[in-house]
């Protein structure tokens, strides 16, 4: 049976590819996406496609009303993403989420209402799965060395610092090592901001450039030696395995997910 998708912020970068990967599939069919300022026209020839003969909703509400459909893909903003969830599960369709931004409580509240309505929610802070292993693998070293600082580098039109993934990479290095304060006791900043963000002990720096798309290090310093692990994405295309992954996995769990190592062998 084929699994029907329904794609929010599909004149995005991020829609963009996961309506070409959806169309491409063979055992999944996009049945509408969501733009307003597009709506009604053809999705295929907006995003430079062949004619899809599916046409731009203007809200998720009217795509619900109209269509039929199992999964929600979401890449839309922090501000609207959580409604969309919302509507999505009171609706029976599972949402699969990329958009980051979303809060300890937004993830609570979204926790119970899975719950509620036995529907399944992946969101993931990053869908390559070399970054999902990168994540992985600095958790891991950081029993070992843990002095650490993470450098996340995104292109320029990103709304959010850290990236989610940077949040998502700190939270399993602090299972790992007690939090303790790195640098020197009297250490200034000559200029506000300079040794970045501060969390459980370590710190955090984000680099906004136009050519980048999404790159992080993780250095551990150690005596006399330094690892980095580094993940770097250099298109939106290499997301998409992952994506077609959780929206494979949403269709057999009744929970929320957060994190796409959940849904790894790994």
């Amino acid at each position: 049976m084929s699994i029907r998708v329904i794609v929010a912020g599909a004149n995005g970068k991020m829609g963009r590819e996961a309506v070409k990967m959806i169309t491409q599939s063979d055992h999944m069919s996009l049945v509408s996406a969501i733009s307003r300022s597009q709506e009604g026209q053809d999705v295929g020839e907006v995003l430079g496609l062949k004619s899809l003969d599916i046409s731009f909703e203007r809200s998720l509400m009217d795509a619900l009303a109209k269509h039929e459909a199992d999964v929600l893909v979401d890449f839309t903003t922090p501000y609207v993403v959580k409604d969309h969830m919302e509507l999505a599960i009171q609706s029976g369709v599972r949402p699969v989420v990329g958009t980051s931004g979303l809060t300890e409580e937004d993830l609570e509240e979204i926790r119970i209402l899975c719950d509620q309505h036995k529907v399944g929610t992946i969101v993931a802070p990053n869908f390559a799965i070399g970054a999902v292993m990168m994540m992985d693998f600095a958790m891991k070293a950081a029993k070992y060395l843990p002095h650490v600082e993470i450098i996340e580098s995104h292109h320029d039109q990103k709304l959010d610092a850290p990236s989610g993934t940077a949040m998502k990479t700190a939270e399993m290095i602090a299972q790992q090592r007690p939090e303790f304060r790195q640098g020197h006791p009297e250490e200034t900043e000559r200029l506000e901001g300079a040794r970045g963000a501060y969390t459980q002990g370590f710190r955090i720096h984000s680099v906004r450039l136009p050519g980048l798309v999404a790159h992080q290090e993780v250095l551990f310093g150690g005596s006399g030696q330094l690892l980095t692990i580094r993940h770097d994405s250099f298109n939106r295309e290499s997301f998409m395995p992952g994506v077609q992954l959780a929206i494979e996995k949403v269709m057999d769990i009744d929970h929320l997910i957060f994190g796409l190592e959940h849904i790894l062998d790994i």
